[in-house]
């Protein structure tokens, strides 16, 4: 493995503009700052809090603190509060106790939009950005700021993959290997698991045979267990059940970096790496489970198309459009699936080029049977399957639940028209029952 260099976008201006806005008027305590006009170098935070929110109304003053420490041992640390407040009083009212710059709070549509795109679902919550390139640098800054108020670790810039990992892996029987002996040329699978956890110990032996058989026909696919167990004599005996390699359990450092490099929130996860240490799937565990009679789609990389069943999480953190196509004739999926798949192609190739990832998840239903399925139809009233008919809909949970339900019947120009209403903000969102 190896760190895969980024394309770095040089143009801090542009990015700040497509992050906040061209037009927008950032607050100040003495007047206000134009977007063009914010730092060209250090680091700059989003700060994603509210007034009404008791953990933020005691995160801020400790924030403040370090950040005027931070700013006095010369640091370049700007911060700019992006505000969940209830009314404008309230925003007003609050900011007057922070001493930073503040996102007025009439840009509710640009704070919609960062908070999908750096995918906050909790406040406080802290991202940190490269103020020269615009690119992240942690969406934990809360932890990295807390533990570091002086400011001696600034940047704060995560490791790379391989020093997260370390020099030094086990084996099951607790042998010692060497990480770059174990692991160059190869692909990597992170699990991130935990004995404790019944949807792990369901998932590991499944996991275990799909590579063992894996195994049998290729070497260059490996496993590294990254253990949430309690201690480290649960850690032990659960790594006995396996056939792959583990992260050891005092590297409990690296543990935390890999969980937040990959934002790790739920176990079992499990993560796909290609020999280069780029990633290829954050979320492959749907993937795996879907192929684990055969490994016929290893490594796993994402579908243009995946069925909703396969989505699962990923519906919680992204924008997806569903196409539910439990009634119609296998022909009629196909050439669905065929249609989707262009726009998704589209999509995924845009994000690339912004080395990004695509914003936007399409996803066809096609089994009866879906538990994921059949809750996303009550949940948008999306009525019971009808035989030859299909129905569409764009579900937006990070949009405060948010879903778009067509009426109309299911055509690639529907599909089209559908999308581009959807990105012209023409379309009125109902909300999840």
């Amino acid at each position: 493995l190896k760190l895969d260099a980024s394309h770095v976008d040089t143009n801090q201006q542009l990015t700040m503009d497509a992050l906040l806005g061209q037009d927008t008027q950032l607050l100040k305590k003495d007047g206000i700052l134009a977007v063009s006009d914010l730092p060209k170098e250090g680091v700059i935070g989003l700060y994603f809090s509210a007034h009404w929110c008791p953990p933020c109304r005691g995160f801020t003053p400790k924030l403040a603190e370090a950040y005027n420490k931070i700013r006095a041992n010369g640091k370049a640390l700007e911060i700019i509060f992006v505000s969940s407040d209830k009314d404008e009083k309230a925003f007003t009212d609050y900011h007057a106790e922070q001493p930073w710059l503040a996102l007025p709070f009439d840009k509710r549509d640009v704070k919609a939009n960062l908070s999908k795109k750096f995918k906050v679902q909790g406040i406080p919550s802290l991202v940190l950005l490269d103020a020269a390139t615009g690119k992240t640098i942690t969406k934990n800054g809360r932890e990295a700021i807390s533990s570091d108020t002086e400011g001696a670790k600034f940047p704060w810039k995560p490791p790379s993959l391989t020093e997260a990992i370390g020099d030094v892996l086990v084996k099951p029987d607790g042998t010692e290997v060497q990480r770059e002996a174990a692991l160059k040329g190869k692909y990597v699978g992170l699990y991130f698991s935990a004995h404790w956890c019944p949807p792990c110990k369901m998932f590991t032996p499944q996991l275990a045979g799909l590579y063992k058989k894996l195994s049998a026909t290729r070497s260059d696919f490996e496993i590294v267990f990254v253990s949430s167990d309690r201690d480290e004599e649960a850690f032990k005996e659960y790594h006995k059940e396996m056939p792959w390699l583990a992260l050891p359990y005092s590297n409990r450092d690296g543990k935390k970096e890999l969980s937040s490099m990959f934002e790790v929130e739920g176990i079992p996860s499990f993560v796909m790496i290609d020999p280069n240490g780029k990633t290829i799937n954050a979320e492959a565990r749907g993937a795996v489970s879907s192929d684990l009679e055969e490994g016929k789609h290893f490594p796993w990389a994402p579908k243009p198309v995946e069925e909703v069943e396969a989505l699962g999480g990923s519906l919680n953190e992204s924008t997806a459009l569903l196409v539910f196509a439990e009634g119609a004739a296998e022909e009629t999926v196909k050439q669905t699936t065929a249609v989707l798949e262009q726009f998704a192609k589209k999509a995924m190739a845009e994000a690339e080029a912004k080395d990004e990832v695509a914003s936007l998840l399409f996803g066809i239903a096609t089994s009866k049977d879906g538990r994921i399925t059949q809750q996303i139809r009550k949940l948008c009233k999306l009525g019971e399957v009808e035989d030859g008919k299909m129905r569409m809909a764009i579900l937006d949970i990070p949009d405060e639940g948010s879903y778009y339900a067509y009426e109309g019947e299911v055509t690639a120009e529907a599909i089209r028209s559908f999308l581009a209403d959807f990105a012209a903000k023409k379309l009125a969102p109902a909300k999840l029952a």
